[in-house]
């Protein structure tokens, strides 16, 4: 389930259409240890109702009552506020610095069109990756998709261009996770995941494997794995992590993968184990490009051996393939070969 805090275009959306009226705050720019990234929303309505947050607390009241002035006036304005060492030690940061926050009405004067939140909604909705470019000179805005600017979705960063007028502020699908295997290892790797931010799939046909008992609040699939990735959808914020060491349940699922476009394929089992995995599915025709892919043995090589440690490296690996786009292995092979 979605937290409120991360459906900042949803909640505006609703106090609009209630006839609140809304303003948006977005971080545009900060210092480097910042405890809301670039991208992050604040909400406020004519009520002064908030949800979200652009900072850790120390300038939130400013922000408000800067977005009730616009609401009232219908421009839009970037805020620049200088954190002294003090209030950023009081917020958790180790030096002070500069945070930068656009203020825009929505549906009114130089603000946010009604109707391009509705896309943006509507995308959300649809795991549809959007990304609004907004020119800070003229206040004109334009949508742009995955395919016009996939290193900003891939690295999940919003942030100016080069000119340092054009805010691009990028709305990227929820993440998601797909397990395949309801084994010992996927029970911690599942709290971890959800805890970090994903919503969680486990698929395993063995229903006493996948049972309620041994995976309470979790989303269990009893579907054979290829039929249920193909049904449940893999896009670039999706993560697949096979677990079952039989390859008549994990084959089908990795196949399914590389077809598709996850950011992340981790597949359990020793290097002879995935030499093995790579020659079936060089059988089936997948190219050595398509295979490398693949993060086999799954996890990173931190000597994890319980189970629970085990979750931590493919979290500890797994994010890292998010954040940092350029570390994933076929990326990798592509430009070792180049």
């Amino acid at each position: 389930m979605t937290l409120q805090h991360d459906q900042i275009p949803e909640i505006a959306l609703q106090w609009h259409r209630a006839g609140k009226g809304v303003a948006l705050a977005t971080v545009v720019q900060t210092w480097g240890s910042a405890p809301r990234p670039v991208g992050s929303q604040l909400v406020v309505s004519g009520d002064a109702e908030i949800m979200g947050s652009v900072s850790g607390g120390c300038v939130e009241s400013a922000v408000v009552a800067e977005a009730l002035d616009r609401l009232a006036d219908g421009t839009c304005t970037i805020l620049e506020f200088g954190v002294s060492d003090d209030d950023a030690f009081a917020v958790g940061l180790a030096c002070g610095g500069t945070i930068r926050i656009l203020v825009e009405p929505i549906g009114s004067g130089q603000g946010l069109p009604k109707g391009l939140l509705d896309e943006i909604v509507s995308a959300r909705g649809e795991r549809r990756a959007l990304a609004v470019e907004t020119d800070t000179k003229t206040w004109e805005r334009r949508v742009l998709d995955y395919a016009e600017r996939a290193a900003a979705f891939d690295g999940d960063r919003s942030g100016f261009d080069e000119t340092g007028d054009r805010f691009l502020w990028v709305s990227n699908p929820p993440l998601r996770l797909v397990v395949v295997g309801a084994v010992h290892i996927t029970q911690p790797l599942a709290e971890m995941a959800r805890l970090t931010g994903y919503d969680v799939t486990i698929v395993d046909p063995r229903e006493a494997f996948a049972s309620e008992s041994r995976f309470p609040d979790q989303r269990l699939v009893h579907d054979w794995p290829d039929a249920a990735l193909r049904a449940h959808g893999i896009d670039h914020r999706t993560a697949v992590v096979t677990l079952t060491h039989d390859p008549k349940l994990d084959d089908p699922a990795i196949a399914t993968a590389l077809r598709s476009n996850p950011f992340y394929i981790g597949c359990l089992g020793s290097k002879r184990t995935h030499g093995k995995r790579v020659s079936r599915l060089s059988e089936q025709g997948f190219s050595e490009a398509e295979i490398a892919r693949i993060d086999a043995p799954v996890g990173s090589d931190i000597g994890a051996k319980s189970p629970a440690e085990i979750a931590v490296s493919v979290m500890a690996q797994l994010t890292e393939r998010l954040r940092r786009p350029s570390s994933r292995p076929g990326l990798m092979s592509a430009d070792a070969a180049a």
